[in-house]
């Protein structure tokens, strides 16, 4: 083992819906290192939102269980080994951090900003493009203002709800019509998604989303195929060819997600080249539409009735098991699974020394 490994600290679980997901990323990446270049320090984040840290492996674990570290494992020190800097501290237990967590609490900017606050390195997208890509309503404004096409929606809040009900679903069904999707504007993986034929449905798939958000935006239903494509890079980033997911369910939800296997990938997608140029253009410019860095997934509509690309929603955080979407694409694109990883890792010290380079204050 050489003297100039890098540490990374792998930090996965977390205070999330999607905390078994994260599990099984973090086995998959664990086992794809390249223990010749780095070695891993593993970092837990339990539901509760505790923070566990391991010893420093030189091999990956066994079992997926074994990521659930053991109970005694020190929360002291698995700050002190992300925080040692802010204690005055030069020595720091890790040269980069990978997060893998998905979710609130994960890609949504709060654990990067922890990061940035530690005067540390991590892999992939920052605050402010994390931020933007989780918050739905947000998101679309941003591709409103870079001139990206997309389908017809509506948003509020709590309060708005509370106060005028009949005035939001007026609204909604002037604007959208029937059906339509009703989305939680800040919860990955689909859920809290329903699908709304009549007002009716309307108002319970509204009360549904309520309880997972105070922002709700609804969309309007769009007859098309899904086609999703891989962005990788910082200030010149690339895209992978587009893939298309069928799904046999109705939509694309949490289930057909991650449980009952029903959506296939087609990669590449079959579409014309001119199209998949189309979308690969429309994919680096949603990238950079929220301030993109690292990594994003681009999530396309391609309208049946027409073939007009819509953007769906960007994902700053995308599946990255070696069966995810995200990896796939990107090895259809001629780099593999453990490539992607070092380029990650690459890109997040990039990120980090152009930063360092800048200046603070004025020094007269």
């Amino acid at each position: 083992m050489g003297q100039d490994n890098l540490t990374v600290g792998l930090v996965y679980g977390g205070k999330s819906g999607e905390h078994e997901v994260s599990l099984s990323t973090a086995f998959a990446v664990m086992n794809a290192f390249d223990f010749d270049k780095y070695e891993i320090v593993p970092f837990y984040i339990s539901k509760q939102g505790t923070w566990r840290i391991g010893s420093k492996l030189s091999a990956p674990f066994a079992r997926q269980e074994d990521l659930k570290l053991a109970e005694g494992e020190g929360t002291q020190t698995a700050l002190n080994a992300v925080f040692s800097r802010l204690y005055g501290e030069e020595n720091q237990a890790v040269d980069i951090m990978f997060p893998l967590l998905h979710g609130t609490f994960g890609e949504d900017g709060t654990i990067q900003g922890l990061f940035e606050m530690a005067d540390i390195p991590y892999v992939g997208t920052g605050v402010l493009a994390s931020a933007a890509g989780m918050d739905k309503v947000v998101m679309k404004k941003l591709f409103a203002q870079a001139g990206l096409p997309q389908c017809e929606y509506c948003y509020f809040n709590r309060t708005q709800w509370e106060r005028s009900q009949h005035e939001v679903l007026k609204n909604i069904e002037d604007k959208l019509g029937f059906p339509s999707f009703v989305k939680p504007a800040n919860l990955g993986s689909s859920v809290g998604i329903s699908k709304a034929k009549n007002r009716e449905q309307l108002k319970a798939a509204i009360e549904s989303a309520l309880r997972f958000d105070d922002k709700i935006i609804v969309e309007e239903f769009v007859d098309a195929r899904e086609v999703e494509v891989s962005v990788l890079g910082n200030d010149e980033p690339m895209a992978s060819v587009p893939g298309e997911i069928v799904s046999s369910s109705e939509y694309y939800d949490y289930a057909a997600k991650y449980t009952d296997g029903q959506s296939q990938m087609q990669i590449p997608a079959e579409i014309d080249p001119d199209t998949a140029d189309r979308l690969r253009d429309l994919a680096i410019a949603a990238f950079k539409a929220i301030e993109g860095g690292g990594i994003t997934r681009a999530d396309f509509f391609v309208r049946r009735s027409d073939g007009a690309i819509l953007i769906n929603e960007v994902n700053t955080m995308p599946g990255f098991t070696p069966f995810s979407m995200y990896p796939l694409l990107w090895r259809e694109t001629g780099v593999s699974y453990r490539e992607l990883l070092d380029r990650m890792i690459e890109l997040g010290l990039e990120r980090y020394r152009r930063k360092q380079s800048l200046i603070y204050e004025n020094q007269a």
